[in-house]
């Protein structure tokens, strides 16, 4: 009956939209859809009217809400089923082609007519489309933009550049050779996005403005990984420019002043400047500085360095004046603006006309970023878990302009003669006068700290660094002001690698910090003396012996503080600690795993789409992995382990019990390390729930368990893994030789050839990633798995990954052909070559190998060509006398 009466609904297509005219016939229609338990998607005509439904204004808001994340939930799920390339689902469970055919005619319209909460939803749904269907089945997409993008309507225009915007974002982490489609389209909407923008430039209106913001969102999407050349040439790049400064340089309305401060960077004018010098810092950084492109770029390069940079930097020294006068600017918007100044250090061009100015905007910019604020201080007291949280989030340092301050403030010390030393005068200036405000002494130090790895590198300032630390540092400690004490610790950890002179200063420091650990009130105080304590034991070879009396407390501390802040960084100091005092440990580690256990059942509390979900799935990881090494540690203590088998089995239990797939690899870890060297009864029975696992959730998850082959599934994981470590550390290392360029001179370039073939090798390998709003910058961060130094680092080392990748491979192969078969059977004919040319790797490294051993004990070897360490060009060539 239920089913009848929904078919006859659906079947009615030109009646639907009267009848649903009552807000109870489409909740009605939702349930008897549910009833089917979900196949609406499938019946003709039902998705249709769900848009229908959505674009219909005699409805309720929430009404069509409801309809259209229906709506966005059927395309994300079932859209891909009608391409031809997935074939998995049966044709009867697709969307049917007259409502596929349907929404295409229609979304865009319904995307420019719909308000924002509705509109939102339908982008997502146009993306997906986007993705699967243009442009072998959806041209028309491109007519249809064109079309509204030349209309006379303005009401149109930031509905169909939304549209636009998805078209450009389904393209951008593509390799150059896959955007065509993109480029063809774009070839004919760049001209109208420019004139577009200059017919709104005169009109500062909320809504003019947000089609401005729009704009530059589709310039940034198009330019962020890849700047394709056919669509620039000098004349458009001029105009784009002056299109760039002039936003920038705009005056915001007064008006804005009276919105709440911490509203104001979502306001329409700012973010159409953040955009703007988004767009700015991300062509000079990875298009505009000669000697850091690839080779593509090279005379677009020469070009915007010598015709473009510095008329936008004196732009942009102009909103770092107004900073400066303490004039609003946008946090997003002086961390863009410093970026782009930041980048212009390196280039005599840029350098030249911003080194007249490079000590004020220390002084006056950076300087002030730097000291301790009212909004650290308000943080701080109404909720320093917050405050602790947010010092301690690498995400945050990406859109920090603080961080950007920090780091051009290194950029220039480094780099540019005299920086240093008129920075360094600067800051004794404030430490040493005796009535000096204490935040400005903070922002002294913060400063300092930021520059100790330079600092320690130069004969004139590391001998007196232990000075400074005993004379502006260790009475910071007394301060009755928290940050004082925590900037008094942070100092310490930046300079942990500092030769004391003194055992007695040495000690001082390991003291003060210790007892900040262990008897601070204030818990930001405590958590940067943990640090600082573990770097200072594991940097001075004499802090070790002298807390070995305190290893106690100092643990129980610090798993107290785990505990309370649930901070992944104080996991790390735990298991270093834990390695460091490991005898100290053993009679205290049965009481540290009981802690640790309560602290990760307190943790795993919070789901992983709850707010800081995913920071505490990384700090339970920690604490997983903190358990294990204790479990090493005691591994020679029978009747310890035993105590803690009982314990790590809860944790274990909870994991399986509770399917929380994220912390498989870690439990199964934890279980190896309980049963590598014998099997417990208690152990036994952890099989039967560890199969019924395997079972519900897949192998995948399950790389770790032991196999019948002979092998440790585990180890053949664990290899596979650091594989691909070692190729990502490659470029790592690459990347790293960034921080090691030389001071230049005052007018010198910055230049790095061998960079630029290495940036050329890795255009090459560029795939697909995410991306966010609000997170352009892809920079990824060192996992401690990766930054882990193994044997296979060392190039002496005779283990060799790709060996042994082979050889794992070939045993396989003979003594288990059927799981060798499932291995590889699903491998195309690429796939197939690829693998094939690692074995011919692994036996070019072996025969490299096995040459270099001959060579080493005195056999046949190639000479290397000797090359001179000076040259004369004005001599002679030689034999030519």
């Amino acid at each position: 009956m239920v089913s009848r009466e929904l078919n006859e609904l659906k079947q009615q297509k030109n009646k639907s939209c009267s009848l649903l005219k009552d807000n109870r016939c489409f909740l009605f229609l939702l349930l008897l859809n549910e009833t089917l338990q979900g196949s609406g998607h499938a019946q003709v005509n039902f998705t249709s009217t769900l848009l229908q439904v959505t674009m219909s204004e005699q409805l309720d808001l929430p009404v069509r809400q409801a309809g259209v994340i229906y709506l966005k939930n059927m395309v994300t799920q079932f859209w891909s089923e009608g391409d031809n390339t997935n074939n998995e689902a049966p044709a009867s469970n697709n969307i049917p082609d007259e409502d596929r055919q349907f929404i295409r005619d229609n979304i865009v319209e319904a995307i420019i007519h719909s308000p924002e909460r509705i509109r939102v939803q339908l982008t997502t749904c146009i993306h997906h489309m986007i993705k699967h269907d243009y442009p072998a089945k959806w041209t028309a997409i491109v007519d249809k933009i064109g079309f509204y993008l030349q209309s006379d309507n303005s009401g149109c225009w930031l509905g169909i550049l939304m549209c636009l915007y998805q078209l450009v974002k389904n393209y951008e982490y593509k390799k150059p050779d896959e955007r065509q489609p993109l480029i063809a389209a774009m070839q004919i909407f760049m001209p109208m996005l420019k004139d577009r923008f200059i017919q709104l430039l005169p009109d500062p209106s909320s809504d003019s403005v947000l089609v401005q913001k729009q704009i530059f969102k589709i310039l940034y999407a198009l330019f962020q990984y890849n700047l394709p050349l056919e669509l620039i040439n000098r004349q458009n790049l001029t105009e784009w420019m002056e299109i760039l400064k002039t936003v920038v340089d705009r005056d915001v309305p007064p008006e804005t002043l009276q919105v709440d401060e911490d509203e104001r960077p979502e306001l329409p004018w700012w973010k159409c400047k953040k955009w703007a010098l988004h767009i700015l810092a991300r062509l000079f950084e990875r298009y505009g500085s000669p000697g850091n492109t690839t080779k593509e770029y090279t005379e677009f390069a020469e070009l915007f360095l010598k015709g473009y940079a510095v008329a936008a930097q004196q732009v942009l020294l102009k909103v770092l004046y107004q900073y400066k006068e303490m004039q609003y600017v946008a946090p997003r918007v002086l961390q863009q603006t410093l970026n782009y100044i930041n980048q212009g250090i390196a280039h005599a061009v840029t350098w030249k006309n911003l080194k007249p100015h490079i000590q004020g905007i220390i002084q006056d910019v950076v300087f002030p970023l730097m000291c301790y604020t009212d909004s650290d201080e308000e943080l701080w007291q109404e909720d320093p878990y917050e405050y602790i949280r947010m010092k301690f989030d690498v995400f945050e340092d990406f859109i920090s302009p603080t961080t950007a301050a920090q780091t051009l403030l290194y950029t220039a010390c480094n780099k540019r003669k005299e920086v240093l030393q008129k920075t360094m005068g600067f800051c004794y200036q404030i430490l040493t006068e005796p009535t000096s405000d204490p935040r400005k002494k903070d922002g002294a130090l913060h400063m300092i700290g930021s520059l100790a790895e330079i600092l320690l590198k130069k004969k004139i300032y590391k001998d007196q660094m232990e000075f400074m630390l005993q004379n502006h540092v260790f009475p910071l400690f007394r301060s009755e002001l928290g940050y004082m004490r925590a900037r008094a610790c942070w100092v310490l950890h930046y300079f942990c690698e500092v030769k004391f002179k003194s055992d007695q200063n040495l000690q001082t420091a390991l003291e003060l910090t210790r007892l900040c650990l262990i008897n601070d009130n204030e818990m930001p105080v405590k958590v940067e003396a943990a640090i600082a304590l573990q770097v200072l034991i594991s940097n001075q070879e004499k802090a070790k012996e002298y807390i070995t009396p305190f290893i106690r407390p100092v643990m129980q501390a610090l798993l107290h503080i785990v505990r309370e802040t649930e901070n992944d960084d104080l996991t790390n100091v735990i298991q270093k600690m834990i390695c460091e005092y490991s005898e100290e440990v053993t009679p205290i580690a049965v009481e540290m795993t009981q802690h640790l256990a309560m602290t990760f059942n307190q943790v795993i509390q919070t789901g992983p789409d709850e707010e800081g979900g995913d920071d505490k799935a990384v700090t339970a990881m920690g604490i997983l992995n903190t358990i294990d090494t204790l479990l090493s540690v005691v591994e020679d203590h029978k009747e310890i382990t035993q105590q803690l088998e009982g314990i790590c089995l809860q944790v274990i239990g909870t994991v399986l019990q509770q399917h929380v797939l994220e912390f498989y690899e870690e439990i199964l870890s934890l279980a190896h390390s309980l049963t590598c060297q014998q099997v417990s009864p208690q152990m036994w029975q952890l099989l039967p729930l560890v199969f019924e696992v395997f079972q519900q959730d897949g192998f995948d998850y399950f790389t770790g368990k032991v196999g019948d082959f002979g092998i440790n599934k585990q180890f053949l994981a664990c290899c596979y893994r650091t594989v691909g470590i070692i190729a990502y550390r490659i470029r790592c290392k690459n990347i790293a030789n960034i921080f090691e360029y030389p001071e230049l001179g005052s007018d010198e370039d910055d230049i790095d050839e061998e960079g630029q073939e290495y940036l050329e090798m890795l255009a090459k390998q560029a795939g697909e990633g995410g991306d966010d709003e609000d997170w352009e910058e892809d920079d990824a961060e060192e996992t401690a798995l990766e930054g882990y130094t193994t044997l296979v680092d060392d190039e002496e080392n005779p283990v060799d990954e790709y060996q042994i990748f082979k050889a794992i491979l070939q045993n396989i192969q003979t003594r288990d052909p059927t799981w060798y078969q499932a291995l590889t059977q699903a491998l195309d004919e690429e796939q197939g070559k690829q693998l094939q040319d690692i074995g011919t790797l692994a036996d070019q490294r072996r025969a490299a190998h096995e040459s270099k051993m001959i060579e080493k004990h005195g056999g046949y070897k190639f000479t290397a060509p000797v090359v001179p360490s000076n040259f004369n060009f004005g001599g002679s060539a030689p034999g030519m006398n």
